[in-house]
């Protein structure tokens, strides 16, 4: 063959191009061009008498005989980067792929045999010595980077055994974050805070691992709650039963479940365990379910106060007066005017699954839940679908009671409930002595009827024609409790 030569050096400089431009575009395809081109090296050397398992020839031309070695030298360096391209693109799984710990580390060593192999056949040196001398070195570069090659091993454990991956959460010993990259040396976790934590991988492979990602589908949520020890186990335990009932954001299976977790000296700590089915849920979820857990217990009578000091003396409290307290609609009223208003509230118990409110009924009375959970539904084409969930301190009827506005859903109890009920006739007395409440009252019903219109009939023409939803809402009330118009003014 005529200019060998010059031939290998022109596939290696078109290897070359492709290497750096990129060409094409596909992984895949653009291996196959450069193995394409390795075997047509190949093909020219051995044809031509430079086998890289040799010296060149030409000893004769000292320029011609270097330029065959440095040829020789590319071929081995060359299959040794498509061997290790090959296994990266053809055998790794993509999850390791991304990683680059164990490709880097093979690539390494086959690099590294690759160059001992033309050393001894291409320049024929010693490689015996040359092994021993670089085992000696490898020995006291061993000692010296011990934490780093403690790192390197536990890594290639962790990729092997994959406890974790890319994009999942997890805990490593007391430290929660997102792993973002995994190399070499370490595992890289973005905390809840917006931090970068680095784990060594030495430190990752000893500690207790909590992959919070699988499985993807469920995520459990864990609520510690530290109550007095006067408190009966069942009442804290129907409590907290209720108030997952009322959380309609968590799985039904796994199913969730409240129990006793210990005794300590001025406490009996009870556990909620929960599950949802997004890692982005858990932080909404953990503070719904804490809510419905302390309104849950405040219902049933459990107190909640500072643990590992004696208990105050229960001071008599009217069970109503206490319930209008946690009442939004009615936080702009005077403790004496809650109190006025306690004694016209009446108490009503139902059973699971009663329906409280059918579709499209204005209802005369407004609603307190004391105790249970109630579920809020629409009614469709296809059936009823639950929208909300209803627990203890929370109203509904306002809208009715306030302003003849029919509810457009169905609510039921899911658990046995007790309501308290205000008529319309004593809201209607009520507000004659006190119109600036009804005021205030329709400030905050406009608000949830513009948050929440879907659960209301739609608004009337009056209302699209200029007029502000709180003064239709004003002019509503008015005219329901026949409460005097001069009081309307600001």
């Amino acid at each position: 063959m005529k200019y060998p030569l010059l031939l290998g050096f022109g596939i290696v400089a078109i290897d070359v191009i492709v290497w750096r431009a990129r060409l094409p575009d596909n992984d895949l395809a653009r291996l196959f061009i450069r193995l394409a081109l390795f075997f047509l090296l190949s093909w020219v050397l051995f044809s031509s008498g430079l086998s890289p398992f040799t010296q060149a020839p030409f000893a004769d031309v000292v320029e011609l005989h270097w330029a065959g070695q440095i040829l020789e030298i590319i071929w081995w360096l060359m299959g040794a980067r498509l061997l290790t391209l090959s296994l990266d693109t053809l055998l790794l799984p993509r999850a390791w792929r991304k990683q680059r710990l164990f490709s880097d580390v093979f690539g390494a060593v086959v690099f590294l045999a690759a160059a001992v192999a033309a050393l001894g056949f291409v320049l024929e040196l010693p490689v015996r010595g040359l092994v021993a001398t670089s085992g000696a070195l490898a020995i006291v570069l061993g000692l010296a980077i011990q934490s780093t090659l403690s790192d390197v091993f536990a890594g290639i454990v962790i990729n092997t055994t994959e406890p974790y991956a890319i994009g999942d959460w997890v805990t490593i010993d007391d430290v929660e974050g997102k792993v973002v990259e995994m190399n070499w040396r370490a595992t890289h976790l973005l905390t809840g805070q917006g931090n970068t934590l680095i784990v060594p991988n030495a430190v990752a492979a000893k500690a207790k691992i909590t992959n919070n990602s699988r499985p993807g589908d469920v995520h459990g949520i864990s609520i510690v709650l530290e109550i007095e020890p006067e408190a009966r186990p069942k009442t804290v335990l129907d409590g907290l039963g209720r108030a997952l009932t009322g959380c309609n954001l968590i799985l039904a299976t796994p199913a969730p479940y409240a129990r006793m977790k210990r005794t300590t000296t001025n406490s009996v700590q009870y556990e909620v365990v929960a599950f949802v089915d997004d890692m982005n849920k858990k932080l909404a979820v953990c503070n719904e379910l804490f809510d419905l857990c302390y309104r849950h217990l405040t219902a049933a009578g459990v107190a909640w106060r500072a643990l590992g000091v004696a208990a105050p003396a229960l001071a008599s409290r009217d069970e109503k007066e206490a319930l209008l307290r946690r009442v939004d609609l009615f936080d702009s009223l005077s403790g004496e005017e809650i109190t006025r208003l306690a004694k016209r509230l009446s108490r009503h118990e139902y059973q699971a699954n009663h329906q409280i409110l059918a579709p499209d009924t204005v209802p005369d009375s407004l609603s307190i839940v004391h105790s249970g959970v109630l579920s809020v539904a629409v009614v469709e084409a296809a059936g009823a679908r639950e929208v909300a969930r209803i627990g203890p301190g929370e109203a509904f009827g306002e809208a009715g009671l306030l302003a003849g506005i029919a509810m457009q859903v169905s609510i039921s109890t899911l658990t046995p409930s007790v309501l308290f009920q205000l008529a319309k006739d004593d809201m209607t007395s009520f507000l004659k002595d006190h119109p600036e409440v009804a005021k205030q009252m329709c400030e905050l019903l406009a608000y949830r009827q513009d948050k929440l219109g879907k659960l209301a009939t739609p608004m009337p023409a009056e209302h699209e024609q200029g007029h502000s939803l709180f003064q239709w809402l004003i002019g509503k009330v008015w005219n329901a409790h026949s409460l005097n118009h001069d009081s309307r003014s600001d």
